[in-house]
């Protein structure tokens, strides 16, 4: 591997096609969120038909995810990125046709299948292509893109779909893919990785399964409420598929996920810390707007501006804490960071005005970076090469899963306690509107503090590490 490197020139060029791809992809998955009500309008559809829109995208990329890990560990990454920018490109294209919703949502599942294997593909590329002491580095910089991406994502899709209707969004998204196609066929390697077994395809089907219909039966209970039968149906179904899964990953003779990964601390460490962080994360991120649009009675784009600082300050100091996790290792950083985020999530739940909010996600935003970058670099070097592929990919999905299950949580409780009213749980609240909001910030505040407990188990840098030179080696 180590010659396809310096053929393929990793380093400059690499992430020169790794970043705006994956700005892309993180961008696309909400642009469409302030334009479904126009959407909506021209297609005359129901609140719960656009919701589909959303849905159908999240739910093949959460299936997506883990599914192209494993497939890195046997199919070349040029072949892999290429199919994903090609059927990225393709579905843009039906979704900027579409001549009613059902297409518009063909498209929209298209694209996902395509988009689900940039951010995996982009961190194993990261990881299997620069040499070690520059992958913390690396995967700082792609990190900069997802986080201004989330960031910038609703205000890009309302600005240009105002500007020049909602199917211009999806024009813009195709011809993106269609130009770092040949770039990124020149850049990644065509080999495929050498020495890799066959892997067992119904446990991955199974665990795709089980964890889009997690995420669909969660989207669902924000949607529908708890009771209803599209909400707990998919939730008992997931159950059934993951037990499944767990039963298969046992008994197969080459198992989806080697059993053998999650013995690994330090991977079972990254995964929960995640999963926890991601929706300590997402939640703040979709929150703090709505506070200040119901309680501070600002605009949507109004909102939107107060959220851009934290969308800089991500661009601009990802690089840095890649370089910092480089040379000091991954635990320090990680328990700061996850220190900071629940130091502005309480924060956050005892302040009300558009400075302090604009702060306290500020704040949030850089734990979260801080926890982000070292812990992929971490499980990336603590696994041998040939689990790097399947490891990242359950990492990812892990975290997207996060990302799902945080907004949808908390909306509940929102909904719950401002149906009940009452005063904050925070006793340090004292203004007279925002209760709800105060409750779901101090609830971040507890994740972001059982997710500092998970990682108080990551072992310090080099201790226990794998004997090999790094997945450049491999």
């Amino acid at each position: 591997m180590t010659s396809t490197t310096e053929r393929t020139g990793a380093g400059p060029a690499l992430l020169a096609v790794l970043t705006p791809a994956l700005l892309a992809t993180v961008v696309a998955s909400d642009m469409v969120n302030l334009m479904l009500p126009a959407i909506g309008a021209e297609f005359g559809a129901s609140a719960a038909e656009l919701a589909w829109v959303v849905t159908g995208f999240l739910l093949v990329f959460s299936i997506g995810i883990p599914l192209y890990g494993r497939l890195s560990d046997r199919v070349s990454l040029r072949r892999l990125f290429a199919f994903a920018l090609l059927t990225y490109a393709a579905g843009s294209l039906v979704s900027a046709l579409a001549p009613n919703l059902p297409v518009l949502v063909f498209g929209r599942i298209v694209t996902g299948v395509g988009g689900a294997a940039i951010p995996v593909l982009s961190i194993i590329a990261v990881t299997r292509l620069l040499p070690p002491g520059k992958r913390a580095t690396g995967i700082g910089v792609v990190s900069a893109a997802a986080g201004v991406g989330t960031a910038a994502g609703p205000a890009v899709g309302g600005g240009i779909g105002q500007l020049l209707g909602w199917p211009a969004l999806f024009w813009l998204m195709s011809v993106v893919a269609l130009v770092l196609l040949p770039a990124a066929w020149r850049v990644l390697p065509g080999e495929p990785p050498a020495g890799t077994d066959r892997f067992d395809l119904t446990g991955g089907t199974l665990l795709g399964l089980g964890a889009g219909l997690v995420l669909y039966g969660i989207t669902q209970a924000q949607v529908a409420g708890v009771t209803a039968a599209s909400s707990w149906g998919s939730l008992a179904v997931a159950v059934v598929a993951l037990a499944l899964f767990g039963w298969r990953t046992v008994r197969a003779e080459h198992p989806f996920v080697p059993p053998a990964l999650f013995a690994n601390r330090v991977f079972r460490t990254a995964v929960g810390v995640a999963f926890l962080s991601m929706i300590v994360n997402l939640g703040a991120l979709v929150f703090v707007p709505l506070l200040l649009i119901d309680v501070n009675g600002l605009t949507p784009g109004e909102g939107a501006i107060v959220m851009v600082p934290a969308g800089i300050a991500v661009a601009v100091l990802s690089p840095l804490v890649g370089r910092l996790a480089d040379r000091i290792g991954a635990r320090p950083l990680v328990l700061t960071g996850l220190t900071a985020m629940l130091v502005f999530a309480l924060f956050l739940s005892t302040v009300t005005g558009v400075i302090p909010a604009g702060v306290g996600v500020l704040g949030l935003s850089v734990g979260f970076l801080l926890v982000l970058t070292p812990i992929i670099s971490a499980a990336a070097s603590a696994l041998p090469p040939d689990q790097v592929g399947v490891g990242l990919g359950i990492l990812q999905g892990a975290q997207f899963l996060g990302a799902g299950t945080g907004p949808a949580l908390f909306g509940a409780l929102v909904s719950a306690r401002e149906q009940g009213g009452g005063a904050a749980l925070n006793p340090l609240f004292t203004a007279h509107a925002g209760a709800a909001f105060s409750d779901a910030f101090l609830a971040m505040a507890a994740v972001s503090a059982v997710s500092l407990v998970v990682a108080f188990r990551m072992r310090p840098r080099g201790v226990a590490r794998h004997a090999h030179a790094g997945p450049a080696a491999g």
